[in-house]
């Protein structure tokens, strides 16, 4: 899509009107008739006509309480009622705030995702431009929501995309193309590097596969300073079959979204490049594919790691955790950022403990949680802080190495995990781990099967957009 701006509503022609629940007397004067049966509930819409035949859509944005998901109530409308379209179409925006205009690019952009692009049959996009009427000037909110938008449908295609195509070769690929369009630094290390380094957690999640491990590693420096402000740690697990603990059958072909935490990481290094922000961040994927094989490392097993802590392997489907701690490990010992958050899909115990609404969040840093929560509920990212007592470590002991990479246990699963991620965080003192697993892929409106969301983008987004304030 394209986005302008213009200075008046032209009413001859087609046009979006959003006013809130109960306000239509707001957008009163636009209207051909005096009582539409419209209230403006939220992700509600109308066709009305105007009196040149043009298509008048009065959209509802809802309550205050709604204003973090005004993406949703025009991502709705678009995705409709779009094939009704013409060519260009305006929104009167005189009523928006600058955040709100953001917002309204968004879900317009968002509404484009193509989930078919794998059918023999491509379905045919027509260019639109979509014209924002306001007095204000906008257009630098209208350019920051189309970005946002483009990325997370970038993303989206990452999640959404088949394991055979998408190999941790491919993710270096993706990143290496985007690092030259938006202007930043890739470098990706591939197997004979990441045994010289010490990758050796990856190395061992990924030897039961064809498709080797890589390590991602995107370098923005918007600031002329050699230090890096935020390091981002995404898991990026193309395919996940449990390894030699297999998984069962039921559900297996969704475990092509077991990187939503890289691709978090990839879209976010991508968008703040494009923004052009006043920071430095460096982003960290550590992306292997977890298959059965011969050469597949084993319940039992004791494997080492970047970190030097050695690793009794209980649960080969406790795989996640073990790139990232090398990526964490990486992080500290070689980058030493001010911040350290990663991302990952890591564990169906979040689910259970938060269903589909939040990602799980583990700090010791009050600070950072209390900011990361307040912007999940600004950007209809939503966050829960779990707790991180000392009292779930003893989970990790183990006999025969350092530390274990699962309890077995049927509770905790969650803080299990961010507990064992933490002990290769050298007591970093502003580092944030979210379990994304029940928010990165799901069910959705937008399509019959599951699907990617996008979640991140726009949470770690406003995050380092925060940074840069202070």
């Amino acid at each position: 899509m394209t986005f302008k701006h213009i200075k008046t509503l032209d009413t001859s022609k087609d046009f979006i009107l959003p006013c809130k629940k109960g306000e239509l007397d707001t957008v009163k004067a636009f209207l051909p008739i005096q009582q539409p049966d419209f209230d403006g509930s939220f992700a509600s819409y109308q066709l009305i006509y105007g009196s040149e035949g043009n298509r008048i859509y009065l959209l509802g944005l809802g309550e205050d309480k709604h204003a973090p998901q005004i993406e949703e109530t025009f991502r709705n409308l678009c995705f409709n009622t779009k094939k009704h379209w013409d060519k260009s179409i305006q929104v009167y925006a005189e009523n928006l705030n600058t955040d709100s205009i953001r917002k309204a690019v968004i879900g317009l952009e968002m509404a484009e995702y193509n989930i078919g692009a794998f059918k023999s049959e491509k379905e045919k996009l027509s260019q639109k431009t979509i014209a924002f009427a306001s007095s204000k000037s906008i257009m630098k909110h209208l350019e920051e929501g189309l970005y946002t938008g483009e990325t997370i449908n970038s993303i989206k295609a990452l999640v959404d995309a088949p394991p055979n195509i998408k190999t941790p070769e491919y993710l270096g690929k993706w990143a290496s193309k985007s690092s030259k369009n938006a202007n930043y630094k890739c470098t990706v290390l591939k197997e004979k590097e990441l045994k010289k380094q010490g990758f050796d957690a990856v190395l061992s999640v990924g030897r039961g596969s064809v498709n080797k491990p890589v390590v991602i590693i995107n370098e923005y420096k918007g600031k002329e300073t050699k230090k890096t402000d935020i390091v981002l740690v995404g898991k990026g697990i193309t395919f996940d079959s449990g390894g030699l603990s297999i998984k069962p059958a039921t559900n297996l072909h969704y475990m092509k979204s077991d990187m939503g935490g890289a691709a978090a990481v990839l879209g976010v290094v991508e968008l703040i490049a494009k923004l052009k922000l006043n920071i430095n961040v460096t982003g960290i994927v550590c992306s292997a594919e977890n298959a059965v094989d011969a050469e597949s490392y084993r319940p039992g097993d004791v494997i080492n790691s970047y970190s030097g802590k050695t690793i009794e392997i209980i649960d080969t489907d406790a795989e996640g955790r073990l790139c990232l701690a090398d990526g964490i490990s990486y992080a500290v010992k070689k980058i030493k950022p001010n911040y350290l958050i990663d991302l990952a899909t890591l564990t169906g115990s979040v689910v259970r403990t938060l269903g589909y609404s939040a990602a799980g969040m583990f700090t010791n840093n009050d600070d950072m949680a209390q900011s990361m929560s307040n912007i999940g509920t600004k950007v209809h990212e939503r966050v829960w802080r779990l707790p991180m007592y000392e009292d779930y470590e003893e989970d990790l002991h183990s006999d025969v190495a350092d530390l274990r990479n699962f309890s077995g246990k049927p509770i905790a699963g969650a803080i299990n995990a961010a507990k064992f991620l933490e002990a290769f965080t050298e007591e970093h003192p502003n580092w944030l781990h979210l379990d994304i697993a029940g928010v990165a892929f799901g069910s959705s409106s937008y399509a019959k099967m599951k699907s990617a969301s996008g979640y991140g983008v726009q949470l770690i987004t406003e995050f380092i957009k925060e940074k840069i304030s202070k």
